[in-house]
């Protein structure tokens, strides 16, 4: 009963907003705002940047809120949003440089080493690490679940570029992690 009297909040709230009913607005954004920051984080890793790039997502959300016709997530619409913003400051910062070269796929696999917080902020540190253009495909590709098609129209690259950043990007994590593992699987 919760779960549906909550689904309805929510339209009925949306409905509100769509109005441009402030009160409703400044709801959303508190209900949804922690989880675009950290959207927003995956991509930057400038917290302040971050923030910046949420308050502009935001923005259009509120701006283009009329467009939501209420079909699929609302959550998702709002993620999709803040991905593009995202991804729009990394290019006009000039942060994401991509690499043309095509090199063979690794594999990059995972047990279930990475299961405490720790572990999740160790493994969020090692993407940081990562070069803006491997980050922004890896992001898109493993964490979003778009196509290579997609990311590639999204980023204005070639698909084939999106494969050979998603590949590099896997092997230079799996470089970077592995060390962590063997110690975790050493210490039980």
């Amino acid at each position: 009963m919760k779960v549906i009297q909550l689904h309805t909040n929510q339209k009925r709230l949306i409905k509100k907003a769509q109005k441009k009913d402030r009160k409703a607005q400044q709801s959303l954004y508190e209900a949804y705002a922690p989880k675009m920051l950290s959207v927003c984080r995956m991509y930057i890793k400038d917290l302040q940047f971050a923030e910046d790039v949420m308050l502009k997502g935001f923005m259009k959300v509120f701006t283009h809120l009329s467009s939501y016709k209420s079909e699929g997530s609302f959550e998702g619409w709002i993620r999709k949003i803040m991905v593009r913003e995202a991804i729009d400051f990394l290019r006009s910062h000039k942060k994401i440089q991509f690499s043309e070269t095509l090199e063979n796929d690794a594999v990059f696999t995972t047990d279930n080493s990475f299961q405490s917080n720790d572990a999740v902020e160790f493994l969020q540190q090692k993407i940081d690490e990562l070069p803006e253009g491997y980050k922004a495909v890896f992001m898109l590709y493993a964490v979003e679940g778009y196509k290579h098609q997609e990311i590639a129209k999204m980023l204005k690259i070639t698909v084939g570029t999106s494969k050979s950043q998603l590949s590099k990007a896997r092997k230079v994590l799996q470089q970077k992690v592995e060390p962590q593992r063997k110690e975790n699987h050493a210490g039980r």
